[in-house]
């Protein structure tokens, strides 16, 4: 089977513009990529559209809650987790150490403080969990960090498509953060996960939720990790030795997150990583007609 997808076709080595093959896996065929496709996209218009309503005084608590409504209002009733939403040195991660730090705050939004929006919706079972990185004015800084992070989007697509071990994948991007002048921020997560599978789940009117994260979706991660623990993978993409194997076939929301000092970036969008033996069909981004890869372009474009 195949998918056509629809895009700007930018040569970064997404599915835009060209077939891909589908149906390659176990787990996915056209319908599903499309509907994973239609909620990432959701996704990330809803980050958009909060973004530009985004005014000094707001509080993250608020940004959070704008993006929850926003979705509601199109029909999204199930959440891989609930939205956050991080301003000033928080996008940093400065000073978390317990997992409630990641729960929006009181913090309010000033002129030139970036923010980080992320939001995890389901809609009709199909699954996103995607990050987006803003500042509110002009912030130089901001801008330098955001151009930076593009290589990573390459990095990974390249090594992925090379098979290599994913902990081998996740050293190389820290290498390159550490040579470009930053710090990699994705340590700071749950098992410093750079990140993790994501599968189609039921669609449910309501699913209970347990820190702020569906209960469907955790016990989809759950059964990943007994069933890659009998065959020798995790669903879970860190520095550690669960992840000394090739990349595993199926959907993989991930998010490279760097850091100077009190200014943090980062994206998240799923990649496709398939068991074909064709070097640009084994693994691509789902969508290359994103916000961070548009920016990507009109830099190149510029220049």
């Amino acid at each position: 089977m195949w998918l056509r997808t629809s895009g700007t076709g930018n040569g970064t080595g997404g599915a835009t513009g060209r077939r891909v093959a589908v149906g390659m896996t176990s787990s996915m065929n056209t319908a599903e990529l499309r509907g994973f496709r239609e909620t990432q996209r959701l996704a990330y218009d809803c980050a958009e559209a909060i973004a530009a309503r985004l005014v000094p005084g707001v509080t993250e608590r608020e940004a959070a809650r704008m993006q929850r409504d926003w979705l509601r209002e199109r029909g999204v009733r199930d959440w891989f987790h609930l939205p956050f939403a991080w301003f000033g040195d928080r996008t940093a991660f400065t000073g978390f150490r317990v997992p409630l730090d990641f729960f929006p705050t009181a913090r309010r939004l000033e002129p030139g403080m970036p923010f980080i929006l992320d939001l995890a919706p389901v809609r009709g079972g199909y699954t996103a969990d995607v990050g987006y990185a803003g500042c509110l004015g002009a912030n130089p800084l901001h801008d330098r960090l955001l151009s930076d992070l593009a290589a990573h989007r390459e990095l990974i697509l390249r090594e992925v498509r090379e098979r290599r071990p994913l902990r081998e994948i996740y050293e190389d991007v820290e290498r390159l953060m550490v040579r470009q002048g930053y710090v990699n921020r994705h340590r700071a997560y749950p098992f410093g996960v750079i990140a993790h599978k994501v599968d189609r789940l039921r669609e449910r009117r309501w699913s209970p939720r347990l820190f702020g994260f569906g209960t469907q979706a955790l016990k989809g991660l759950a059964s990943d990790a007994l069933r890659g623990h009998r065959e020798g993978w995790s669903p879970l993409w860190s520095p550690h030795r669960r992840s000394d194997h090739p990349p595993h076939p199926g959907l993989w929301a991930v998010e490279p997150h760097l850091g100077f000092r009190g200014t943090g970036v980062k994206f998240e969008e799923l990649l496709v990583v398939t068991d074909s033996r064709d070097h640009e069909e084994s693994a691509f981004w789902l969508d290359d007609d994103l916000p961070h890869v548009r920016r990507r372009q009109e830099e190149r474009t510029a220049v």
